[in-house]
């Protein structure tokens, strides 16, 4: 009998359950009436779908839609419900992910003709699928078969995803009469499927689902039109550069063309850079200071040296300010819900220093500049002096840049608002996208193991914070810019994933960061690794891997304790 039941540990709860049980099953006799949707388990800090069968005694816990994981696992299955129902209603069309957009995920057809009625009738088709409960059919067959199945039925991206893969066996879903490929989990049916929304908007489809902060419903849905500017503009720049997949992207890569890839790539964000330092010559009478705001690692501080040199070359004199050394003395520094140091609250600068010197300094009126020192917690001055002459302007660079109560005293029209973050629109395939967030992560990583003594598994630990607080602090004001600037490169996650492999790999799996790990490490299974010189010295790149010219010195002198302040930047 003992053969025949394992234990499960379920919160400190302990079960006997047959062996082979679902975690499905176990969650039906377990589940928290307070919980939302339960979409997948952890078992053993791995996750695992929720018609994975338990065979062996183990720790179980259960993801809603309140984790990014189980967001993840939802908007999954939820694209699959709206590829099938567009194929019911439009056989002879095609759809497609482009990008993000607010909260919801924006698609086109291949047809681009579509208008709000035939969108809801999409809607219509998935709310019935729903009802049906349909399974969500898994298949995993060899990679060489997987490989021979998409090249027969002419799926060249999907085939272009699998190409340089090194994992033996693929996995494919099948939901009624459709078969399709997707990188990750799903729910066991679409009677999960119960919350989401479709809008037509800017000639396409926006998926709207619930998100990690509000998962019981959907949120208000609208389009940040800048933000949109800059996605349509990225596109752009994937048609120059020829590559809109990841199999693409491998095959310049195997073909030894990567070094002129990244040149091509670079120069795009040169020029772009250009653009906007021209923007500002445009209007040099009445800008005296320019704003850079954006979420962590979207390389800012690189950002600000190169726009600052193109300045430059447009008679400007740009001098560099540091929201940082606007904080307040540590014992001032406002407390989070956790009673913990809040350094990402606005109230954690001296706001009203901060207006006083900006308006003295567009005046021309002579000020002394703060340093904050974080090994001691305090600001100090040491002599800083400065009083704007003609030609010259303050470049200000921090995650509250852009939100209007930083310079509530300072005039409107003496400000240049600039919005910067990593932004991708190449997908894994049609079907399957490079979400923005897990490129800016992926950088951080390498970054903080590399330059500020923090190991893999502590920025892991520490990042839904990060990401709670941009979605306070960031997210909120990012129209508010007078220009975006995607500061994403086609050809770095090839790169990055030679630095960042071994920290992941270097996790233990009795660490609840494990899941995540594996999670990266099956995501960049995806990209073939590579090595160049040719990334120049002041690429944003620079900024994580190292060998930028913009920090001579990038080890951080705060040793092991920098990164677990998370002072963002």
């Amino acid at each position: 009998m003992g053969n025949e039941f394992v234990t499960v540990n379920i919160n400190g709860q302990k079960k006997e359950i047959k062996k082979g049980t679902t975690i499905e099953k176990i969650k039906n006799e377990f589940k928290n009436k307070e919980k939302g949707i339960i979409v997948a388990g952890v078992v053993n800090n791995q996750i695992r779908e929720l018609t994975y069968p338990i065979t062996e005694n183990c720790d179980i816990s259960f993801v809603d839609l309140s984790s990014s994981d189980g967001v993840r696992i939802y908007r999954r299955s939820l694209i699959f419900l709206l590829v099938k129902a567009f194929h019911d209603l439009f056989p002879e069309d095609e759809i497609e992910i482009c990008h993000s957009v607010s909260k919801g995920l924006f698609f086109e057809s291949s047809r681009k003709q579509h208008n709000a009625e035939e969108v809801q009738m999409v809607e219509n088709q998935m709310k019935k699928l729903v009802e049906q409960n349909i399974p969500f059919k898994k298949e995993t067959i060899s990679l060489e078969k997987a490989k021979q199945r998409l090249l027969n039925e002419n799926r060249l991206d999907k085939y272009g995803a699998i190409k340089y893969r090194t994992k033996p066996y693929v996995t494919f879903y099948k939901l009624d009469d459709m078969e399709d490929y997707f990188y990750g989990y799903m729910v066991p049916s679409t009677g999960y499927l119960t919350l989401f929304a479709l809008e037509y908007d800017n000639e396409g489809i926006v998926l709207i689902s619930p998100n990690v902060s509000n998962p019981s419903s959907l949120e208000s849905h609208d389009i940040p039109k800048k933000l949109f500017q800059i996605f349509s503009e990225y596109r752009q720049w994937i048609n120059i550069l020829g590559v809109d997949n990841v199999g693409k992207l491998n095959d310049i890569i195997e073909r030894g063309k990567a070094d002129e890839f990244i040149r091509i790539s670079e120069a795009l964000h040169e020029k772009k850079i250009a653009q906007i330092a021209d923007m500002i010559k445009q209007e040099k009478d009445r800008i005296k200071i320019i704003m850079i705001a954006g979420p962590s690692s979207s390389g800012k501080t690189t950002f600000a040296q190169r726009l600052s040199i193109q300045l430059r070359v447009n008679g400007f004199v740009p001098e560099n300010i540091s929201l940082d050394d606007y904080f307040v003395n540590k014992v001032d520094t406002p407390l989070d819900e956790f009673g913990k140091p809040d350094y990402e609250a606005l109230e954690a600068i001296d706001l009203k220093l901060f207006n006083e010197q900006l308006n003295d300094l567009i005046k021309g009126r002579a000020v002394e500049l703060p340093t904050y020192n974080f090994l001691t917690g305090k600001r100090e001055y040491n002599g800083r002096n400065l009083r704007l002459k003609e030609g010259q302007v303050l470049v200000i660079e921090g995650i509250h840049a852009l939100n209007p109560r930083l310079t509530s005293e300072v005039d409107n029209e003496s400000k240049f608002n600039i919005y910067i973050s990593a932004i991708t629109s190449m997908r894994i395939d049609k079907h399957n996208r490079i979400p923005t967030t897990d490129l800016r992560f992926i950088r951080r990583i390498v970054r903080d193991f590399s330059f500020r003594g923090c190991p893999a598994v502590r920025t892991i630990e520490m990042w839904p914070s990060v990401r709670r607080g941009e979605e306070k602090n960031i997210f909120p004001f990012q129209e508010e810019a007078d220009v975006m600037f995607n500061s994403s490169l086609l050809y770095e996650l090839g790169l990055l994933k030679k630095l960042i492999m071994p920290l992941l790999n270097d996790i233990d799996k009795s660490r609840p960061e494990y899941s995540e790990s594996r999670r990266l490490i099956e995501f960049l299974g995806y990209f073939l690794e590579f090595e160049s010189d040719e990334i120049p010295f002041n690429s944003i790149l620079r900024e994580f891997i190292g060998g930028s010219c913009f920090f001579k010195n990038q080890l951080s002198s705060a040793g092991n304790d920098s990164c677990c302040k998370d002072w963002d930047v």
